[in-house]
Order: structure tokens, then sequence, then C-alpha cells
């Protein structure tokens, strides 16, 4: 149970989202964007999260969205992980996000929610971050469409008032040869201690990491290492774990030792698997 009350808002349409949330701002609501609410609601019964309302996004149509149009997937953030697993639509995306929770959970985690969240790992980003996909972004201010790595630097960078609509990738990433593992320390559904996601494309393999540092990220660095294959896999490997952009997480899941033991491995496997070796 969460311990206070707060008001509850259906919008039909992106602008009365928008309105409704500069209104209850105004009045000091403290008002929070809503789409699966699990965070929302595991957060809000240890006093990690307050609001006073919440603005849920599910019944606008633009947040429901789950088309192909004009050569690109057009993917809703109030679509669920569940969802966006079975309709095949975008396979590196679904299988990714099949990896976060238990099903059950799933059917109630969306898309937009897992990015945009206040936990670290955000696993729905990373196929995003690989496919140079562009998100539509509603706010107080009008509608925006950018690159997705213009606006994800840790965590989605929106301004206040501003909630995740869709996420756009081009078609042809689709046929793309891809590798999705989630590494965890023992259950079969817990955080991860290394997710990698790896997409080979023309010019090279691209990877992007969540549950390494605390945060989730794709690197050039890294990358422009890891596709010298003039260099032996295992010098390549090492070398790259050295240009993480931030240190290695420790914790009680696992120290940084050998969460870095877990993503050379990882590694190992998933570019030998993409034919990088």
């Amino acid at each position: 149970m969460i311990p206070y009350n707060f008001e509850y808002y259906r919008p039909a349409t992106l602008h009365e989202a928008v309105s409704l949330f500069q209104q209850l701002d105004a009045h000091d609501k403290s008002p929070l964007y809503y789409s699966g609410g699990t965070e929302i609601i595991t957060l809000g019964r240890i006093n990690q999260v307050y609001t006073g309302a919440v603005i849920d996004l599910k019944q606008i149509p633009e947040c429901r969205m789950l088309a192909v149009l004009e050569q690109k997937m057009v993917l809703g953030s109030a679509l669920t992980l569940s969802e966006l697993h079975d309709s095949r639509v975008f396979p590196l995306l679904g299988e990714t996000g099949a990896g976060v929770a238990d099903r059950t959970s799933r059917n109630k985690i969306t898309f937009g929610g897992n990015i945009c969240g206040r936990f670290i790992y955000k696993e729905a980003v990373l196929p995003l971050l690989l496919t140079d996909s562009e998100v539509r972004i509603a706010g107080p201010t009008g509608f925006r469409q950018v690159p997705i790595g213009q606006v994800f630097d840790r965590t989605l960078k929106l301004s206040r008032g501003e909630f995740l609509v869709q996420a756009l990738t081009e078609v042809s990433y689709i046929g793309m040869p891809y590798v999705t593992v989630k590494k965890r320390k023992v259950a079969s559904i817990d955080y991860p201690l290394v997710t990698v996601t790896a997409l080979r494309s023309d010019s090279g393999i691209r990877v992007a990491f969540s549950g390494v540092c605390s945060f989730p990220f794709r690197s050039a660095a890294v990358e422009e290492i890891l596709n010298r294959r003039e260099i032996p896999l295992e010098d390549r490997i090492n070398q790259a774990a050295d240009q993480l952009p931030a240190p290695i997480l420790s914790d009680i899941k696992g120290s940084a030792a050998y969460r870095k033991l877990v993503l050379k491995n990882t590694l190992h496997d998933t570019i030998r698997t993409l034919g990088g070796g």
C-alpha cells in the first residue's frame, strides 16, 4: 500500500496530458506521468517517490502505437514489455525486454517507463542506442523528434513536464544479426550483473551495456577497439574493458572484479557469435 493519497487522471490526448501536468504542477501536486505504474508503486511504498497526482498515458493513441510507417518501426511508450516481445516487430528490443523481471511484471512494465524510470538498468534503451533510433517527446513547449543519442546520457534528458511518446527505428535493422545476453548472480529473475546487447551492421559490431556501470551506455571508444580485427580477440576485450565510461559497479550482486570477469566472458561469446572473432 502507498502511504499517501493522490489524484488520478487519464487524458485522451497528448495536449490534454501536458496541460494537466502544467495545471497540477502550478498547484504544487508534484505530478508524475504514469504508464505501467510499477515503479511508482514500488518506490512509493517505501517513501522514495511522492506525488499528489498521476497522469496515466495509456489512453493516448500515440503512446499505444505499434506500427511500421514509412520504413520505420513506431513504438509507443505505453506498450508493455510483453506486448513488444510478443509482437515480434522489433525482435532485438523484444528479447532484451524479456529479460526484465518476470512475465507478470512485464505485462505491466511499459517501454517508456523502463527507459525513463529511476532504476539504473533501463535495459529497453539498449536496442535504441544500437540502432540510432529517434524519440518523439511531448511537453509544454510543444513536440520534438530527436536522435536518442542526443537526449540519452545515463538517463533520458527530459525537461519538466515532458514525456516520451514514441521511439522510431529504421526497419533495415530488423534483419541484422544480434545477440542479447543478461547475466544474473543466481536467480533466473533478478537485476543484471551484466547485460550485453549487440548488433552486427555493415560498419561493424555495435555493443551496448547495462548493469556494468551505474547507468546503461553505448561507447564509441569500446566499439572502436572491439572492431579492430587485426588484434587478437582477447586483447581487444581487455582493452575495451579499460575504456568503460565509469567505474564498474560493486554491490551485493557482485564485486567490480567479478563483474569485469563476467563482462569479458560475455563479450567473448557475443563477438564470436556475431562473427567478429
